[in-house]
Formats: structure tokens, sequence, C-alpha cells
């Protein structure tokens, strides 16, 4: 218990020191510091779960399993390399005169309170918690997108709040219609939206309730995730946020949202007996990858850009677990982690070349390689690792979800090669003339944080050639409990 309070409460403290010190010349350590207990505590909470298994305390309010485990690791393993290389890009971003002393504050604060928000949502048993965390998610970063104060950036942090705040109150609605059905069949009082004691009964869930509500969940949680036609906060929110908070959205907050579906899809599965919950993931799902792939070739933002590229991707773990099977699940797990992974060290390399360039529009940047080589060569392989080049693990998950929906759903094949293809020329023609092609772009006045980078794609390399013992038991663990085995 002990290790999941300081998981929650590190990020927490951080929170509230950094909204008092949060202006100080030396408030990115304090940041990188909290973030970095908060990860040494999850190193701890996970060594206790294989030890001992999963965790129910706190009056059974929390709960780690097989399936949140590893995403509790990887969020906190996220956000404290994103907390690296914001060190030496928030600097720059004060030197240009976009940031100030009180937006630094604002920006170190809700750093911490998005990091604790993230990592409450997946630890609760409560799904009714589970939505009050996604709540305080939205507003903690309205006001990182918002940070700039710029007439765009404005736009973007108000789009992001009516759309996800619509979204989440169909969450809320699917929670109520949860909780009406579990009223009658949960024996404790109080415990109606525990997961554990509605996983333990789903099987006498009332059937239409539970459909309706999790038609409104998908609806609700999958605009946060950015499911296509949900999707349009995200590429602006991308587009005019800082890079830091580029990378933890599309590390951290899209597989936070498609946890929380993915609790309630067992719910469904188990309750209903049927197909239903499965097909409408593969609907919206197979609907985000045509539509981003298609999307991608109109961009000129590179930011917006790799914003269409995570909804193609979120789109494609989506209809991996909509097929549903441990392979299908295997798949999706191994492509949240890669994707977090190595989208997260694009925006790394692109949040630097902007910088560099002075603009987002990539027409105006060219000859990475010859200003920085590591920028560069970081770009070009993380575009590479991203698009599904072998040996990278996107190749690997991608390959395993393509040969299940060639035995399963063999109908989809087609559209899903089709808008692999497109993404992939579309990314790779925008990319190439980026690192290779002539340039007058200067270097930076603070060296950047590649580190994190290479580590980040380092890793996604390994999870393509190799998985370790550990990790491929919670993935296999956690593929048996989301296909219900």
């Amino acid at each position: 218990m002990e290790a999941l309070l300081l998981v929650l409460g590190i990020p927490l403290v951080g929170a509230g020191v950094l909204g008092l010190a949060g202006h100080r010349e030396r408030a990115a350590e304090i940041n990188i510091g909290f973030s970095f207990g908060t990860l040494a505590a999850a190193g701890f909470l996970t060594a206790n779960v294989i030890a001992d298994g999963p965790i129910l305390v706190l009056h059974e309010q929390f709960f780690v399993d097989s399936l949140n485990v590893f995403l509790v690791a990887l969020t906190a393993f996220v956000a404290f390399t994103t907390a690296l290389f914001a060190r030496p890009y928030m600097r720059i971003e004060r030197d240009h005169g976009k940031m100030t002393g009180p937006r630094m504050r604002l920006f170190h604060s809700m750093y911490q309170l998005f990091s604790f928000t993230m990592l409450l949502a997946l630890l609760t048993n409560n799904m009714g918690l589970l939505w009050v965390a996604m709540e305080a998610a939205t507003l903690a970063t309205v006001l990182l997108v918002a940070v700039y104060r710029t007439p765009a950036s404005l736009e973007a942090a108000w789009k992001y709040f009516i759309l996800c705040g619509v979204g989440i109150a169909q969450a809320l609605f699917g929670t109520i219609l949860l909780f009406l059905a579990a009223e009658r069949v949960v024996p404790i009082e109080g415990a109606g939206l525990l997961w554990t004691h509605l996983d333990a009964v789903k099987g006498d869930l009332e059937p239409t309730v539970i459909a309706l509500s999790f038609v409104f969940l998908l609806v609700g949680y999958g605009t946060k995730v950015g499911l296509a036609p949900l999707h349009n906060w995200l590429p602006d929110a991308h587009a005019e946020g800082p890079t830091p908070i580029s990378a933890v959205l599309s590390g951290l907050l899209l597989n936070v949202a498609l946890y929380a579906v993915l609790r309630f899809k067992v719910l469904a599965d188990g309750a209903l007996q049927t197909r239903f919950a499965g097909d409408l993931m593969i609907g919206f799902g197979l609907l985000s990858v045509v539509l981003a792939a298609f999307f991608l070739s109109r961009q000129r933002d590179i930011k917006r850009m790799f914003a269409y590229s995570s909804i193609e991707h979120m789109g494609l773990i989506t209809f991996a677990f909509g097929m549903g099977g441990p392979i299908a699940s295997f798949a999706g797990l191994l492509h949240m982690t890669v994707h977090s992974l190595v989208k997260s060290a694009i925006f790394f390399t692109v949040g630097h070349a902007a910088q560099k360039a002075g603009t987002q529009v990539m027409e105006n940047i060219r000859g990475l390689v010859r200003v920085s080589p590591p920028v560069g060569w970081g770009l070009m392989l993380g575009s590479l690792a991203i698009l599904g080049m072998p040996p990278f693990g996107v190749f690997a998950s991608e390959f395993l979800i393509l040969t299940t929906a060639m035995r399963e759903f063999p109908w989809t094949t087609p559209l899903l090669l089709l808008s692999l293809g497109v993404a992939f020329a579309a990314v790779l023609g925008k990319v190439q003339p980026m690192v290779f092609g002539e340039t007058s772009v200067k270097r930076l006045a603070h060296p950047p944080a590649l580190i994190p980078v290479f580590v980040h794609l380092g890793l996604g390399l390994m999870l393509g050639l190799y998985i370790p013992p550990y990790l491929e038991a919670w993935y296999q663990q956690a593929a048996r409990l989301i296909a219900g085995g």
C-alpha cells in the first residue's frame, strides 16, 4: 500500500510545491525530481505486484492487476523522460518570450497535476472516481494547451474543453447507467461502482442497460482517445500547446482513456455474451485508421501531422481490442507500449526541430541532419519506427493485428493495408526533405535533451526483437483478462 500511496502522493505534492515555486530558476529540476520520484515509486509498486499478485487496498478503492500495472510504469516513465526533455525546451521558449514566470509556474504545476490524474485513473477501482480523474485531467490539460496565451492556443484549448467536456458528460451518463444495472446484483451496499465487484457479477448485469451504458462510455471516453469522428480537438491541441504536452497527450492521455474503455468492455462482454462491444470498437477503430491516414497527406504543420498519426494508431489499437482474443489483445497492448515510446520520442525531436527553424510549417524545416545530426536522425528513425518498419516494435504489433484480421475479419484487411500504405507514403514523403534537404537553420542556444529520444527508440527497437519474460507475462495475463479468459 505504501508504494501505491507514493505513486499518487508524489505528483500531487509536486503540483503543490511547483504551484508555489514553479517560476523559479530551478523549477525544471524540481519537476524532474518529482517525476523521478514517481517513477521510482511506480517501479516499487510493480515489483510488489510481480511478487504478490494483484493488490486491493484502502477499502477496495484502489486496485492494481496485470492490466494496469504496466500502464502505471509506462506512464511514470514517459512522464519522467518528458520532464527531462522539457527542461531545455521550455528555457528556449522563455528566451523567445513565449513563456513568462507565471506561465512557467502554471506549466510545471499542471504537469505534475496531470501526472497525478493519469495515475489516479489507472489505479482506482471505483468507476466513478475514474470518471472524476478523467475530468480532472481534462481541466489540467486545458490550462497546459492554453499556456502560451496566443489566439490560436486559446482557440485550441476552448475546442478541447468543449469537445472533451461533452464527451466526458456522455461517459458520466454511461457510468450512471452502469450503477443502475449493478445496484440490484452487487450484494454489498456502496460497492456498485467497484470494478472488482462488478467483474464478479458481470454475468448477472441487465444486458440492455449495459449495452446502452457501453455506447455512452465508448463515445465519452472515445472522445479523449481521439477516435473518429470525435477527434477534432486532438490536432489543434497538439499543434498549439507546448511540445512536452503533445508528447504526454499522445504517450499517456490517449492510453489512459482507452484503458477506461477496456475496463468497461470486460463488463459488457460478460453481461451481453455477444460481440456487441467488440464490433463497436472495430467500427470506431477502423474509421479512425482510414480517416487519419488520408488526412495525413494534407497537413503542413509537423505537429498536426503526427497528431493525425496518433489518431491512426489509437484507431488501430482500438480495432485490435475490438477483435478480441488473446493474440489481438496481446498485440493491442504491445502497440500501446511502443506507440507511447516512439510517438513521444518523435515529438521530442519535432519540438527541437521547430525551435531551430522558428516554425512548425514543414516546408520551412529543412536539413536537420546537417544542423543537428542527433535531431535529424532521431526524427528519421522515429518516423520509420512509427510507420511500422522492421525490426521496430510497431512492426511486430501491426503484423499480429493484420494477421488476426485476415483470419477473423478478412473484409477489414484491404482497408487496413491501404490506410497503412497511404500513411507510410505521406509521412515519409514529408519527413525525408526535412531531415536531408538544404537548410539555413541555426543552432539552438541551449543544447537539446536527446537522451530521452534514443532511450525511447531503443526500447521500441528492443520490443520488436525481444520482449523480456516478465513483460511478456504481463501482456499475456492482461490479454487474457481483456479477452475474458
